[in-house]
């Protein structure tokens, strides 16, 4: 599937932007806020400097309490304000992000299969967590503080220059030096946050993917392996964040270092004016507080756009996904019907890789209720072929039909709720043994779930564990072993109902004991059920109404068990084999 980028830093703030826009009464309490917490702050220092001349030109002190007055509701009302501006905010914030990260995960469930088969889980996870974190961090605070920082400075200057354009000049000529620091650093941090955010998801992935696969590397002694491989991805995330940070922390020194050079020009010029008399001593005591008042939030705009280039940098990761394309974009015209469960497989071919058929010119019909096995060599395209009908992938050419409709013409949610699957690797859910039943059919009441449980002959093993069928299993279904999460497995596809049955190696994880203990089990559940099975232990398939033989994609073979015995083929070469008895001499 092609990728489609999120777009450039722009269109990235855009997009952000929409999953904010549907509060507009809240945003709008916010900015008033905002507006009114940057004008108590800017009327406090004038309000200082008018206290400063009034201890000046009333030593009684009668104005001075009035000015201290004001001076407390002004940093009263501003704290209020301030409050009130970050709870609104947050709001926002929070519910903007919980949007995202629902709608990424509900996209998530729409892709095709093959997105998952090229994206490491590890590395989806951190798009969905640590990516969404990040732009989360970044509305809860820098949206509100890079508002508040250009009213703040556009407020001083306008302050300054009525106060003294002398001194505002001299104020404002370190700007361009700012500028031209800033834009600097801005420019090599950028690139540094989306690596850190790139190399983070690597490190994700990866330890993901070992945790998966803890008891392979010790089997292998891999302890070492993957710990240095583990080393140079951790190292690679620490460059890159080292990098970003240290970028990123020249900003407040450059800041302070040209703060302090401005206020000592400012000191220096300013007295120089009071003592000629051309200001009073609290213009000039306003004057130094607003230079560094209009220098702070010049720190806190570097310092925010940082916080905004990092979020934007996650953020595009996450659209990356979301501009993925979903499974069921083309199925407008597609509709949902009742299966019988005829299956017909018209020269079909298919390819993973154009130019490299898996599939070459695959023709059966399955008939409704009858069982079809597929057996052959690792790779030669047994599963390709169920993941055909599943509608994982699409064919190349040929086409499948259904009931005699054509499968690009049903629902693929249609199809899928009428099929039930048993894998070779049965995958539990981190929930109770009856609920990863009843994932088969959710309204299924305790009693059906036991009785597929029974079917299943998983009954017996869940009643013996201490909280019985209310036992709770993690996501890897420890606490059970393989072939009792097989038999659960079944349970759940039995207790689906399905029209068509898929067997992926259903058995290959049970003992035989257990095995011809289910088999009576399985054999209730595919009566009157189309079922395709795919076997490599060829006993439990002889009974199949069809066995398709397939090497390197082709069907090479196909008939019932007796029928290719009497073939003396590959089959009857397989069966042999795997039998320990002599080689078949008919053909």
């Amino acid at each position: 599937m092609p990728r489609e980028k999120a777009g450039h830093f722009g269109s990235t703030l855009r997009r952000i932007w929409s999953y904010m826009s549907g509060h507009r009464t809240v945003f709008f309490l916010v900015l008033t806020a905002i507006v009114l917490s940057a004008g108590l702050s800017l009327l406090g220092p004038y309000l200082l400097g008018r206290t400063v001349d009034a201890i000046i030109d009333d030593p009684d002190g009668g104005r001075l309490m009035t000015f201290l007055g004001f001076l407390l509701i002004v940093y009263l009302l501003h704290s209020v304000f301030l409050w009130l501006q970050n709870y609104w905010m947050i709001g926002i914030a929070q519910e903007a992000v919980q949007r995202m990260r629902g709608q990424l995960f509900a996209h998530v469930q729409q892709l095709p299969v093959v997105y998952f088969q090229n994206m490491p889980q590890g590395e989806l996870m951190s798009r969905l967590t640590n990516d969404i974190e990040n732009v989360s961090r970044t509305l809860n605070t820098a949206v509100v503080q890079f508002v508040t920082s250009v009213l703040t400075i556009v407020g001083t200057v306008g302050i300054m220059l009525w106060l003294s354009p002398v001194l505002t000049l001299l104020t404002l000529t370190i700007v361009p030096v700012m500028y031209i620091g800033m834009k600097w650093i801005t420019n090599r941090t950028g690139p540094y946050f989306k690596k850190q955010q790139r190399h983070l998801g690597d490190v994700n992935g990866y330890v993901e993917e070992i945790f998966t696969g803890q008891s392979i590397v010790k089997m292998f002694s891999r302890e070492q392996h993957v710990i240095n491989d583990f080393a140079k991805k951790n190292k690679a995330l620490r460059e890159s964040g080292y990098y970003a940070q240290v970028y990123t922390g020249f900003i407040p020194k450059l800041m302070n270092m040209l703060n302090n050079v401005s206020f000592a020009i400012i000191v220096g010029a300013g007295g120089l004016l009071a003592v000629n008399g051309w200001i009073s001593i609290g213009i000039m005591v306003t004057f130094t507080t607003y230079s560094r008042q209009f220098t702070r939030p010049l720190n806190d705009l570097a310092n925010q756009f940082n916080m905004i280039l990092s979020a934007a940098a996650g953020a595009e990761r996450v659209f990356q996904v979301m501009d993925e394309h979903v499974e069921t974009s083309d199925e407008s015209q597609a509709v949902s019907i009742p299966l019988k469960g005829k299956v017909e497989f018209q020269d079909i071919s298919f390819a993973y890789k154009e130019g490299q058929d898996t599939l070459k010119h695959i023709s059966f019909t399955a008939e409704q209720g009858q069982t079809t096995a597929l057996v052959g060599a690792t790779g030669a395209g047994k599963t390709t072929v169920i993941s055909l009908l599943s509608r994982y992938f699409e064919p190349s050419g040929g086409r499948i039909l259904l009931d005699g409709t054509d499968l690009n013409e049903i629902r693929r949610d249609s199809l899928r709720s009428q099929m039930g699957v048993v894998l070779q690797d049965a995958v539990m859910f981190n929930t109770t043994i009856r609920e990863n039943i009843r994932y088969g059919r959710l309204d299924a009441s305790d009693e059906e779930v036991e009785r597929a449980a029974a079917s299943a002959h998983a009954h017996d093993f869940i009643v013996r564990l201490p909280d019985g069928y209310d036992t709770k299993l993690d996501s890897d279904g420890k606490g059970v072993s393989h072939g009792q999460r097989q038999l659960l497995s079944i349970a759940r596809a039995m207790i689906a109902d399905p029209v068509l049955l898929i067997l992926d190696e259903a058995t290959s994880s049970i003992d035989t004991v257990t095995e011809k203990k289910i088999n009576a089990g399985l054999a209730e559940l595919m009566r009157d059920r189309t079922s395709f099975v795919i076997a490599h232990r060829l006993h439990t398939i002889r009974s199949a109404d069809l066995i398709l033989v397939m090497e390197k994609g082709a069907v090479v073979e196909q008939g019932t068990h007796t029928s290719l015995m009497e073939q003396g083929g590959k089959y009857a070469d397989l069966f042999h084999a795997q039998s320990g008895g002599k080689r078949s001499t008919a053909r």
